[in-house]
């Protein structure tokens, strides 16, 4: 096979069952080779276990000791599904059932609801938060959009772990957990919102396990039926296996035992929905015969960052620690982790846009590279940062690719074109696949360069141009395919929600980036009060913040960086500290005993940003408030404060912004954001000095724009062109 006709995107389907098991190591093949009976893999991360149960399905459905029809393969994500079947069927595994726990679920009980119950399923509840917030008024309570959220949560919690509303307030006491309101007013809120639900004929999401439990519970016969249709479960991320989903499970089962479950006890992270790693921990407890199987050579990350995951998990602490797996890197030594520590936040954020400049102009795409944080709310400064810097981003947690408007609006055109075939005018001189897709996507928006803006336009652009990509892939592995050959393949990865990757920068927090991995990681704000968070307070909850930073780590593949900044905002009190997971494997920060690792790394303090930085409190220049938020910083007001904006100004720097980036070929945030036009027209700096004091107007863009800037703000046209020195 040469590298013409075959890509990895574009695998060809083994001949044979035995050629399933190639290239798998030794671990992974035993896996693979345990199809009876109870299996427990014990996974560390990017050791390949997705790897090992799809090659284990596979080969047990082409060597014709598993029927498709009767595996179920449950996982947690509609993405990590969407990968299983994509993998499936690469591996001539088609037909086999993956699918989410509520998917499964939702698919038997709509199936069997008229039998059980009679007449229609009650419609299922997008959404809760409205019907919570009702529940809460009639309950004559007044919760603000956060409280609602964290309420919402709540209930979810309760109903994961079977709780039941009057029961509520003792399991939150049992449990420690820090309820955000008076437990006695969540179960009121709670009871009611059940009630309201009743009234209403609709269903959550959890009743959706709940009904199908309740169901296979007291009818035998339909309990039967399921379990005569589906023989093998395979359960993927089990650390994440609530009650309710164990229970399910349980019933599925019956009293069969040809159940494979994988999982790694160390990253459990998600307890406050009411996972635990307690069913993973007691699977050997539970089927005393059960194949056990680690898998702990690691594929993804380099030595150096292996030796960092292993370290921080040395000093852990509690059952799951008990369990660790110790990986050992399969892959060529790398750079060490880089430790910078930063004065500030902005000062963070710009220091960490640099280094990913440098490291995108040093051939890293800009889509294998990562910010991670704790919270959502941490992105703000680092979009503006990117931004600032000229780099592409993305945040994490978009609507999934192939359910994008313009996708299914690309993908019936070129089913289109693909019909009419030599009677379509746009295909006349397209020349090969690739072009075809070109000139067809044309009239959906695509165009060679992307468009100025950060917005709605821009995305589109984004999608069609990840199909081009797509297109030009599939053409490099499969010679001679036709336009409806490649509507074949889109048709399938929309089935099997297997989207190809748009590029840019990811932000994301570190529980959205559990299951993915990036060439480099940069690991930022990681101070006590945020790396653990403030609200863990028990011994277990601050456990579950240090796998969270191991689930961090273990994204990178070459490049990884950790950050801290010792104050808010720039001029304040340096008073904050580097995280304690940190202590003992940075350079220069002592030992906690024995740890197995050892400090490695480099440590670093960041450089000051390219314009000088105020030394006191940012202050309004309205009502004289310190400012905190990056976009007030920006503007140097409040954002509710009155602003004195020149709005012709404002259009004009906007007008001369698009011609910019269509002359550079970048989006407009690249050259300056909405923001920093709006503090240039605020202010109408007159200087080189007094528009560098402006926030995000750095040295680099001083001197290409700046000319143009202060000529624009003076009146006039600012044509003196790009400085490109």
């Amino acid at each position: 096979m040469t590298a013409a006709t075959h890509s990895t995107l574009f695998p060809q389907v083994p001949e044979t069952a035995d050629a399933v098991l190639d290239g798998l190591d030794p671990e992974q093949r035993e896996v693979a080779l345990a199809l009876t009976g109870p299996v427990c893999v014990l996974a560390g991360a990017g050791t390949g276990k997705t790897r090992a149960i799809t090659h284990r399905i596979a080969y047990g459905v082409r060597s014709g000791r598993l029927q498709p029809a009767s595996v179920l393969a449950v996982t947690f994500t509609n993405r990590a599904a969407g990968e299983m079947r994509g993998r499936l069927r690469q591996l001539g595994a088609g037909g086999v059932q993956a699918r989410t726990f509520h998917s499964a679920a939702l698919r038997q009980l709509q199936f069997f609801w008229p039998k059980a119950v009679g007449g229609d399923l009650p419609r299922l509840l997008e959404r809760k938060i409205q019907l919570v917030a009702d529940a809460a008024a009639r309950c004559r309570f007044r919760l603000d959009r956060n409280e609602l959220r964290d309420v919402t949560g709540e209930i979810e919690w309760a109903k994961v772990t079977q709780t039941v509303p009057a029961d509520y307030p003792a399991v939150v006491a049992k449990a420690h957990r820090d309820a955000p309101r008076d437990p006695a007013e969540i179960s009121q809120i709670y009871a009611m919102y059940e009630q309201l639900k009743r009234d209403r004929s609709v269903i959550d999401f959890e009743d959706v396990l709940l009904l199908t439990v309740g169901i296979l519970q007291d009818r035998h016969d339909i309990a039967d039926q399921i379990r005569n249709q589906y023989q093998h479960f395979v359960v993927d991320e089990y650390q994440d296996v609530s009650p309710l989903q164990q229970r399910l499970l349980d019933l599925w089962l019956g009293d069969r035992d040809n159940l494979c479950v994988v999982g790694d006890a160390s990253q459990t992270i998600y307890s406050f929905t009411g996972a635990t790693p307690d069913h993973l921990l007691n699977f050997r407890t539970r089927h005393p015969g059960a194949t056990v199987v680690k898998l702990v050579r690691d594929y993804r990350s380099t030595p150096q960052v292996v030796h960092l995951a292993n370290g921080l998990l040395s000093q852990a602490r509690g059952r799951a620690a008990e369990h660790r797996l110790e990986l050992i890197s399969q892959r060529d030594p790398g750079p060490d982790p880089v430790y910078t520590e930063y004065a500030d936040e902005p000062t963070e954020a710009e220091g960490t846009a640099r280094r990913i400049r440098d490291l995108i102009a040093a051939g890293v795409p800009a889509g294998e590279i990562a910010v991670l944080y704790r919270i959502n709310a941490q992105s703000e400064v680092y979009e503006q940062a990117l931004a600032d810097a000229g780099v592409p981003y993305q945040l994490r947690g978009a609507e999934r690719f192939f359910e994008r408007q313009e996708v299914r609006e690309a993908g019936i055109a070129l089913r289109g074109a693909a019909r009419a075939g030599g009677n379509d005018s746009l295909l006349d001189d397209a020349e090969d696949l690739p072009a075809q897709v070109r000139a067809v996507l044309s009239t959906k928006g695509w165009t060679s360069q992307p468009p100025s803006g950060s917005g709605a336009v821009r995305d589109r652009w984004e999608s069609l141009a990840a199909l081009v990509r797509l297109a030009e892939d599939f053409a490099r592995a499969r010679s001679g395919a036709t336009l409806s050959d490649l509507v074949a393949e889109l048709d399938e990865r929309a089935a099997a929600q297997h989207a190809p990757t748009v590029q840019g920068v990811t932000l994301a927090s570190l529980h959205s980036a559990k299951g993915l991995e990036w060439d480099a990681v940069f690991l930022v704000g990681l101070t006590e009060g945020m790396m653990p968070i403030t609200y863990a307070k028990t011994d277990e909850q601050v456990e579950e913040e240090r796998r969270l930073l191991y689930v961090g780590v273990t994204r990178a593949r070459l490049h990884l960086t950790l950050s801290w900044a010792l104050s808010r905002s720039p001029g304040g009190r340096a008073s904050r500290r580097p995280s304690r997971f940190l202590k003992g494997l940075r350079p220069g920060s002592g030992s906690l005993g024995t740890v197995a690792s050892g400090a490695s790394g480099s440590f670093e303090r960041g450089a000051a940003s390219g314009r000088r930085k105020p030394r006191g409190p940012v202050l309004c220049r309205v009502c004289g408030a310190t400012l905190t938020e990056a976009g007030a910083m920006k503007l140097m007001r409040c954002e509710d404060c009155p602003s004195d904006m020149d709005e012709a100004l404002y259009e004009r720097l906007r007008d001369w912004r698009a011609d910019q980036a269509r002359e550079l070929g970048q989006p407009a945030y690249c050259v300056f954001t909405d923001k920093t036009l709006m503090a240039i027209a605020e202010r109408v700096p007159a200087t080189g000095g007094e528009l560098s004091s402006i926030s995000g107007v750095g040295a680099r863009k001083l001197d290409r724009f700046g000319a143009d800037v202060l000529a624009i703000c003076a009146g006039e046209d600012g044509g003196a062109g790009l400085d490109e020195s």
